[in-house]
Order: C-alpha cells, then structure tokens, then sequence
C-alpha cells in the first residue's frame, strides 16, 4: 500500500482531471490513501467537503503564504469561523503553511503572522503540520522554534543539505515528490520520508508534460526503491507507516 501525503485534486481550479476517475487510477496503482491539502479557509473547506465523499481521503486546513493578502483582521476572522471544522474526524493536519520569499514583493511580517497563526492552531489543536518553505529557512527556523509540534513534515524539500539537517535534527519528515526523479536535491534517510505527488504539479519521470495524479505516487516509490537500494515493498511498507505515525491514517 502507497500513500499521497499531498495532493490538490479537490480544486477545481488546479485539477482538471475527473476526481473519481483519478482516485481509481490511484487504487489501480497501489495507492490507497491520499490526503487533500487545504490552501486557504475557502479551499479547505472543499478540501473536507471531498474528503467527506471519499473514504479513502483526508483533508487538511491550510493557508499558503502566497495566498494571503496581509488583511489581519480578515484572517482572525477566517480563523474563528474555522473553529468548528478543526474537530473534523477527517482533519489529519494544519497546511499547507509556511514562509515564501521566492517571488518578488512577498510580504516578510505578513508571511510571519501568518505563520505563527497557522502554528497556533496546530499546537493547541496537537495537529501535524505540512511545511511549505521557499527560500526563506533563515526566517523560518526561529518562527518553527518558537512552537511545540507534533511530528511534521516538510513538503517537497529542495534545499540545501544544511537545512535539510536542520529540520531532521528537530524531529521533521520530509516529502518526497516528482522532483526527485529529475532534480539533483539533498536527501533525507529512507527512515524519515513520505511521499507525495503535489499533484496536479511536480509530475514525475516518465510523465512530466503531463498532469500529476496520486496514481504516480508509484513511480516515485520506484524512484526511490533504485535510490535507497531497497525494493519498492520496502519503500511501500517504510513510507506508508511514516504517513501512519504522522498523520494517523
């Protein structure tokens, strides 16, 4: 059994593939469970409204840096309207929150703010959280100090190796995705992965030009049996209970 631990494919504005159609070609290719990751209060409300209708789906509440505009006011607001959803049954994290300063006029006390709201909820709430960091560990480290967290992860790492030392010295996983198969990045032990698609981006080899599925988890767990040195039961049986510990599905 595989496991997406992030995917898009309740947005309608990023997937355009068929959801059902894409969840059996994800069963036909050993993946069995997926997580859908929210962006913002809006999108993770659809994110668990789709993990309602699929038993083999959970949701997550997020809100990525890039999405947010700096309205403080209206994120208290967002946040407490959201209180009575972080109970949900299906909710297995907090993101996907982080810092991004790889665009131009990015906002660094906003992203902060963010940040360390999204944090709060998931100290209180004892939830996981998946990390999306850009170009913007420096910052990110003493904000992530600051909390203390359930086992995390860090989604679609590819920075430098001292980074990637810092967030396993402080008790993160890392997720793998597509661009391992074509990318050179720093890698963390086979112990301390989880895999994830980020579909409908990342697309692995031998698909890239073509739309990310949960189904191609398979072919990073492939990916990954060559680089380990394992067999892709191995990498199946060790990833899947990683996802299992983290977010207990």
């Amino acid at each position: 059994m595989l496991v997406d631990t992030h995917c898009h494919i309740h947005d309608r504005t990023m997937f355009s593939l068929d959801p059902s159609e894409t969840l059996m070609h994800a069963h036909a290719n050993g993946v069995d469970k997926c997580i859908v990751i929210g962006t913002d209060p809006q999108d993770s409300a659809v994110a668990q409204v789709f993990a309602s209708q699929h038993s083999e789906v959970w949701w997550t509440f997020g809100y990525h840096p890039n999405d947010f505009d700096g309205n403080r006011a209206q994120l208290a607001a967002d946040l407490r309207q959201a209180q009575h959803v972080l109970s949900d049954a299906r909710l297995v994290a907090i993101g996907e929150v982080g810092l991004d300063y790889h665009y131009d006029g990015y906002d660094v006390a906003a992203q902060a703010h963010l940040l360390e709201s999204m944090l709060q909820i998931a100290q209180d709430r004892q939830l996981p959280v998946s990390f999306h960091v850009r170009d913007a560990f420096a910052d990110f480290w003493p904000i992530f100090d600051n909390f203390h967290l359930p086992t995390s992860v860090l989604h679609s790492f590819s920075d430098s190796k001292r980074n990637l030392r810092a967030g396993l010295d402080r008790g993160l996983y890392i997720g793998v995705n597509g661009l391992s198969t074509f990318a050179d990045l720093a890698h963390a032990p086979l112990g301390r992965i989880v895999l994830e698609t980020d579909a409908p981006f990342l697309t692995p080899e031998p698909f890239r030009g073509k739309i990310n599925r949960p189904g191609y988890i398979k072919n990073i767990a492939e990916w990954a049996a060559a680089f380990y040195g394992v067999d892709v039961d191995t990498v199946a049986d060790r990833t899947t209970a990683n996802a299992a510990q983290i977010f207990k599905i």
